[in-house]
């Protein structure tokens, strides 16, 4: 562990610091008047026990947009050491401003991710994520930095090069958006590179859902041992939680962030093991600290008890899904990792692929799949996927099979629906 006494604070400990870490994120944001106007009236001493939180108001990334650039800030100019913000594409991007103890603490909960992956100082990191107002790059050189490994700041794209650099300067681990692999394993297929003489043993992959079966796809053929990171801009960037090598579950870092599971349509808490919506309070935010904020993410709590390696932090199930990217389709609902996970069960079908949703000339909804033929498609490929389709999903979409890279590559996330109704 990288800090061991906080990662392996018994529960009552950690309850305790919960508690107090919500008194102080509460009666911090209540210095910036916006806060207080939200929050109704609300004191650090009205919060007796952790269940009170609850009573308190749901933050939204629409209101976030709405208080662009500061209006939620809760710290001035000449504290500000960095700006990172969302990519903004389907209204204001959400700014987050980090003082400069956020970026020290970045680093610190990123140093524990690296830590539970089982990667530390004798390690060469090529981080894969782009470096910019996007979070993801910064937030993994932080965390590198902090454990004293060697790190190749390689940035998205060009994955030629970022092949030749891997095998050349002899990376360890990979680190990225959760698709990139799959790029790499493309490129290396079309340029006959040797696989086997990379030196990888451990690939750190998040901002993107994907599947239990994708993950064993890059396991499969880049031959390591995948991390599921999790984070967003909004809670300041990767690095609220991972999994680790006992792979029981995301653990999420309780003296940082305190993590909700509601019902998405009531609001009201879901039990231990429902799942539900992920909502996330900040404990130790300084720039912009969030106080019940709705991911959209969906997921469940596995386990507060002790971990086999030994962490006592809440244990997330893997991410598996959004509220926001659930597909309505003639009254069925579904998401597409489950569609993902269908088609990589496959033979001879490509890893990409896209759902297309427009409307017939009568007006009636229609579904495409469109997916990739590679080596070892056969005849029968197509009627087994339409029959998974049907018996798992209850969908029967139009099959369309393209040459291996006709569908986009995109340089950041893979784009999976299309709905043009």
């Amino acid at each position: 562990m990288w800090e061991a006494r906080a990662e392996s604070l018994p529960r009552e400990e950690l309850e305790r610091q919960t508690l107090e870490g919500l008194r102080k994120t509460l009666g911090h944001v209540l210095a910036n008047p916006a806060w207080r106007r939200r929050l109704g009236g609300v004191e650090p001493g009205d919060i007796r026990a952790i269940a009170d939180w609850s009573r308190l108001p749901f933050l939204t990334k629409d209101e976030l947009r709405e208080a662009y650039p500061f209006g939620l800030a809760c710290a001035g100019p000449e504290r500000v050491a960095r700006i990172h913000m969302s990519s903004g594409t389907t209204g204001n991007p959400v700014v987050n401003p980090y003082t400069r103890a956020d970026v020290e603490q970045w680093a610190s909960v990123m140093a524990r991710c690296y830590t539970a992956a089982g990667v530390g100082a004798r390690d060469v990191i090529q981080i894969t994520a782009s470096f910019g107002l996007f979070t993801g790059g910064f937030g993994l050189h932080y965390g590198a930095e902090r454990i004293g490994a060697t790190i190749i700041p390689s940035g998205a794209g060009r994955t030629s090069l970022q092949l030749q650099v891997m095998r050349d300067l002899g990376a360890t681990v990979l680190t990225g958006i959760s698709t990139y692999p799959l790029r790499i394993l493309e490129v290396a297929r079309e340029e006959k590179f040797d696989l086997d003489s990379l030196r990888l043993r451990v690939a750190i992959l998040g901002a993107e859902m994907w599947s239990d079966d994708l993950r064993r796809l890059i396991e499969r053929e880049l031959r390591v041992a995948t991390f599921d990171i999790v984070g967003m801009t909004e809670t300041g960037g990767p690095g609220l939680g991972i999994d680790c090598q006992a792979r029981a579950g995301i653990h999420v870092w309780e003296d940082h962030y305190f993590c909700e599971v509601v019902d998405p349509e009531t609001g009201r808490p879901r039990s231990d093991g429902e799942e539900g919506e992920l909502v996330v309070s900040t404990l130790t935010r300084e720039g912009l600290p969030l106080i019940r904020y709705r991911t959209r993410d969906l997921t469940r709590v596995l386990s507060r008890e002790r971990c086999p390696c030994g962490r006592t932090h809440l244990r997330l199930d893997r991410l598996r899904g959004r509220t926001d990217d659930m597909v309505i389709f003639r009254g069925v609902n579904f998401y597409p990792q489950q569609v993902e996970s269908l088609i990589l069960k496959q033979p001879g079908v490509g890893h990409e692929y896209q759902i297309v949703l427009d409307r017939a000339p009568g007006g009636s909804d229609r579904l495409a799949l469109l997916i990739e033929a590679r080596e070892g498609f056969v005849e029968t490929t197509l009627p087994r996927l339409r029959s998974d389709l049907k018996q798992f999903l209850n969908l029967s979409p139009e099959l369309t099979v393209l040459k291996e890279g006709e569908l986009p590559r995109p340089a950041g996330k893979s784009v999976r629906v299309i709905d043009r109704r």
